[in-house]
């Protein structure tokens, strides 16, 4: 309901050993602690040039002037073109990409594979949405520390529609962080 959607793509070699990377899975079933150690242990593996990833974030402004679907497509192939134009010995062409659940890449990759619950079964899947969350989790915490957004909580909820989160827009009313276009069912104060 607030924050930007993050999306996040990895890149790895084909032989790529995913045991130095251990509990890497569904980011909505890996506990908050594990997806920031993941996180942390992928950003040693950026550093070491073991892998490559990126996370780009659409606005909660822009999502409700283009809907979520067409900011997922965004961030996307945004993330996909700058992970893959750092690499040189890859190019669209030959990289093979794995997607989750109904995201379908840019035509420019042929060689594109869309799996259902893939988060949950191809470890790349899993650890670029772990990235992707722990990158907006932290950016939602930061902003939940800075006084106009207080009361909403941010820290806590993250943005999703907990009720406490319902309540405080209905308290508070929507911010510039907020999606108008998740919150038009809740009754705001007059």
């Amino acid at each position: 309901m607030a924050g930007p959607v993050s999306v996040g793509a990895v890149i790895v070699p084909t032989e790529f050993d995913w045991s130095i990377i251990p509990g890497v899975g569904d980011s909505k079933q890996v506990s908050p602690l594990k997806r920031v150690a993941v996180f942390e242990q992928a950003r040693q593996l950026k550093r070491a040039g073991k892998l490559d990833y990126e996370v780009v974030s659409i606005s909660a402004k822009r999502i409700d002037r283009i809907g979520i679907a067409p900011a997922i497509k965004e961030a996307l192939t945004r993330a996909l073109t700058a992970v893959v134009g750092r690499q040189k010995q890859a190019s669209p062409e030959v990289c093979v990409i794995k997607l989750d659940g109904g995201l379908r890449a840019p035509a420019i990759f042929p060689l594109q594979e869309t799996i259902i619950k893939g988060d949950a079964k191809e470890p790349v899947i899993g650890l670029a949405s772990i990235i992707a969350k722990v990158t907006r989790d932290t950016y939602m915490e930061r902003l939940g520390r800075k006084v106009e957004f207080v009361p909403y909580d941010f820290a806590t909820h993250k943005g999703y529609g907990t009720k406490q989160h319902r309540a405080a827009i209905a308290a508070t009313g929507l911010s510039r962080h907020h999606r108008a276009s998740f919150c038009r069912n809740i009754r705001l104060k007059t």
